[in-house]
C-alpha cells in the first residue's frame, strides 16, 4: 500500500547507513527476502512487476524495520457510516 516503507540499517565500516524503501504510488508495496547470504527489499507493482531494488550483503545488514502504513480494522470502518445525513 502506498506509505509502506522499510528501512535498511547497513554497517559502512566505521559508521552506519540507513537506506529507506518507500511505496511511492497508490497500489504498490514493498517487499522483502533474504536469498543466498543477500538482503532484498523491492517496490512492486499491483501486477507484481518490480519498480525498484535495494540489495544488501547480509552479514553487513545491522537492522530490518518494516513500517506499514496503519490501516482501519474493519469493525471500526462498519461502525462509521458511509456518509453523514445531513438532516441528523
Amino acid at each position: 500500500m502506498k506509505g509502506d516503507r522499510v528501512e535498511i540499517v547497513v554497517d559502512a565500516g566505521d559508521t552506519t547507513r540507513t537506506y529507506e524503501v518507500v511505496a511511492s504510488r497508490a497500489g504498490r508495496r514493498v517487499e522483502t527476502a533474504v536469498r543466498r547470504g543477500v538482503v532484498e527489499v523491492s517496490e512492486v507493482t499491483r501486477s507484481g512487476s518490480v519498480v525498484r531494488t535495494a540489495r544488501f550483503m547480509a552479514t553487513r545488514v545491522l537492522a530490518l524495520v518494516e513500517q506499514p502504513v496503519p490501516r482501519e480494522d474493519s469493525s471500526e470502518a462498519a461502525a462509521r457510516p458511509l456518509r453523514e445525513d445531513p438532516e441528523s
